[in-house]
């Protein structure tokens, strides 16, 4: 079945459901994080949800809110600094995985350290990782 999908003033054919700029687990995830929820998970899935549409900006908010609320939720350091990365500001990026590996650090995570470490060394030797 081809799906007309009209996007960023084009049309996209097959364009999958995933790719649309709203979803049906969005609109769950907001319902959820509106509703006065301080579960980190809802949070950091409402900001993966937005990333995966590529709405950017609106990712990065809820990443920001997460943060404010669970600084000790480590995965999203990792998450927001690819998404900065493939927004092409490294800075912003840098700052966010180097707080992940702070956070890491402390809560004993070695496995997240060693994926922000990765990702970090890349940025710093100015390559994409």
């Amino acid at each position: 079945m081809i799906l007309d999908t009209f996007f960023r003033g084009r049309v996209l054919r097959d364009t999958p459901p995933a790719m649309a700029l709203t979803s049906k687990r969005l609109e769950f995830l907001q319902k959820l994080t509106s509703s006065g929820s301080r579960d980190p998970f809802a949070w950091y899935g409402l900001a993966m949800e937005y990333r995966g549409l590529e709405r950017w900006e609106e990712a990065l908010a809820t990443f920001e809110t997460l943060r404010e609320t669970s600084p000790d939720y480590v995965a999203m350091y990792l998450m927001c600094g690819q998404m900065l990365e493939q927004m092409g500001r490294l800075d912003e990026a840098r700052a966010w995985l180097a707080s992940g590996v702070e956070q890491a650090r402390k809560k004993g995570d070695t496995h997240a350290l060693g994926e922000l470490e990765g990702v970090l060394g890349g940025l710093a030797l100015g390559g994409l990782a």
